[in-house]
């Protein structure tokens, strides 16, 4: 019988997805109900109770111990509170307080999504077996996480290891988050794109304009399409590379949409990383593709929950 069984939501503009999971990492029920992301705060809310009353409808709830959260952001762990970009109606939203009221008074664990998936990547993926680590999600935004001295580091706030908002441009393009050259301004998958078209790439007869018809024709050898994912991947590896300098990172793992481009961006990007990992303590990094998929918010909220369990209980709370 597993013992260690935790509630996990995966909230995002497009879904809330909702699990039990034990704690080998399975996902023993599943639950999920579309984000009405443009809609009030409330409305937003009655769509994490519904997944969390089916969850709740299950036989399995009753050994449910904690609820893990893994919110896209900013968040605010300290505060409980959530305000994604994309769901405007959540603004200093009090996500921890109304989630634990569903939940029927589970202790709850709130995270930015990008720490969720690296407490995914570092339990079962890519980054298992790491004890110094950056996971990143490189999508419609860039996110990501760090594992340090084979712990995750939420970061008081729960927002550490945003890699997207690093500067890497000084002079670059604005950045809706206010500042300029970002990350995530150059080498998400809309930047991407519109880097593309702007330098003369047209798409197929599809008119598919997205970063993964870019990707296809980068395969294909279209040089404007390689170019913006080569200029993708320098943006990247210069974000890598910085965090590698500061915190002492031996891998990156990268996953999302973008990351499925395969061979179109990591060869640029290792390629570029030795231009940039060039301290002796950086030259052996890494970089690798996530292996945890759709499922790893889910995973990684779980993580987070079980962790800060097993910490209460050290701690005798």
């Amino acid at each position: 019988m597993h013992t260690d069984l935790v509630a996990a939501l995966d909230i995002g503009g497009t879904k809330i997805a909702g699990a039990l999971v034990d704690g080998h990492g399975s996902i023993l029920v599943r639950a999920q109900r579309a984000t009405p992301a443009q809609e009030d705060g409330d409305t937003v809310m009655r769509a994490v109770e519904d997944v969390l009353g089916d969850l709740a409808a299950t036989p399995l709830w009753s050994r449910a111990t904690a609820l893990g959260i893994g919110s896209a952001g900013p968040v605010d762990a300290s505060a409980g509170t959530v305000s994604p970009v994309n769901v405007p109606g959540w603004r200093d939203y009090p996500l921890v307080e109304r989630a634990r009221a569903a939940a029927g008074g589970l202790p709850v664990e709130l995270i930015g999504d990008g720490v969720a998936i690296t407490a995914a990547e570092h339990w079962q993926g890519a980054a298992r077996g790491h004890d110094n680590a950056l996971c990143m999600v490189v999508s419609t935004g860039v996110g990501g996480g760090l594992v340090l001295g084979g712990r995750l580091h939420p970061g008081p706030t729960g927002n550490a290891g945003h890699i997207g908002h690093i500067s890497v441009d000084l002079d670059g393009d604005p950045c809706p988050c206010g500042s300029r050259g970002c990350v995530e301004r150059i080498a998400s998958g809309p930047n991407i794109a519109r880097r593309a078209l702007e330098d003369g790439w047209r798409p197929g007869p599809d008119g598919d304009t997205s970063a993964a018809a870019v990707a296809e024709a980068a395969r294909s050898g279209d040089p404007v399409a390689v170019a913006s994912f080569e200029r993708a991947a320098r943006a990247l590896a210069a974000g890598v590379a910085a965090t590698a300098t500061l915190v002492e990172i031996d891998i990156a793992v990268i996953g999302g949409g973008v990351g499925k481009a395969g061979d179109v961006l990591f060869a640029p990007l290792r390629k570029a990383l030795t231009d940039y990992a060039t301290l002796s303590f950086v030259r052996r990094l890494t970089v690798v593709p996530a292996r945890m998929g759709t499922d790893a918010g889910l995973v990684g909220a779980a993580a987070a929950a079980l962790e800060a369990r097993a910490n209460a209980t050290a701690a005798g709370v």
